[in-house]
């Protein structure tokens, strides 16, 4: 077993190439008013505005541009809480890593109860989607404590990836709709689409993580307690 203050970080996705260098470039550059704390709050304020963004498109299209300014204003945050922790040398690990991803999970819902609200998709597909990802979540810090690694990117997509597909969607909708199609007698537009295959690529993985993971972990711990004995 392991805790937060051992564990190892593995995040390489299909953009490290890109976001590593720019995370660096920010924490050397940001001003000491920049704290991690005063970072995770920044993260939480654009999620914030992202479900703002999302609530008040009932009204006009042009609210994307907020839910989308919102995930960008989320990314600097989140992002660079923990790297200007590090670079700074004032890592908290047992705070940081409570306060930073318990609040993750508050800004993917503040997000997904944004999105549910809006004139683009259902409620429950939202909801979906939003459950397969706090189960993730939750699989990712499990796996954490008996691994001592956190990975929180899986076949080169991340956080950030995410964003920026939900980004190129919310731009796709602005400019051509969200788009109606029948299946199964049942209209459903992009987003809703989105959600439904964001839902059961997720549930798949989480179902599938869990079973083979767990045929693995017994098999170490019955190794073990032959060797024990």
């Amino acid at each position: 077993m392991s805790n937060s203050q051992e564990h190892k970080r593995e995040t390489t996705t299909v953009l490290s190439f890109i976001e590593k260098p720019v995370l660096k470039w920010f924490a050397e550059k940001l001003p000491p008013f920049f704290t991690p704390d005063i970072l995770t709050i920044i993260g939480i304020v654009g999620s914030l505005l992202t479900g703002l963004g999302y609530f008040l498109s009932l009204k006009s299209d042009y609210y994307l541009w907020l839910a989308s300014f919102g995930l960008l204003v989320n990314w600097f945050g989140d992002s660079l809480d923990g790297t200007v922790a590090r670079f700074r040398h004032i890592e908290r690990p047992k705070y940081g890593f409570f306060i930073d991803h318990t609040l993750d999970s508050v800004s993917m819902v503040l997000i997904g109860i944004g999105v549910g609200l809006s004139p683009y998709a259902r409620f429950d597909f939202v909801l979906l989607a939003l459950v397969s990802y706090l189960l993730i979540s939750i699989l990712v810090y499990i796996k954490t404590f008996v691994h001592g690694v956190f990975k929180i990117s899986y076949y080169g997509f991340g956080p950030t990836e995410v964003r920026l597909f939900i980004v190129f969607v919310n731009t796709i909708v602005f400019y051509f709709g969200a788009g109606n199609s029948v299946i199964f007698g049942m209209e459903l537009s992009i987003i809703d689409l989105a959600s439904l295959f964001f839902a059961l690529v997720l549930f798949g993985f989480f179902i599938s993580s869990v079973w083979l993971e767990g045929k693995e972990l017994k098999k170490i711990d019955e190794k073990n307690l032959i060797n024990k004995n």
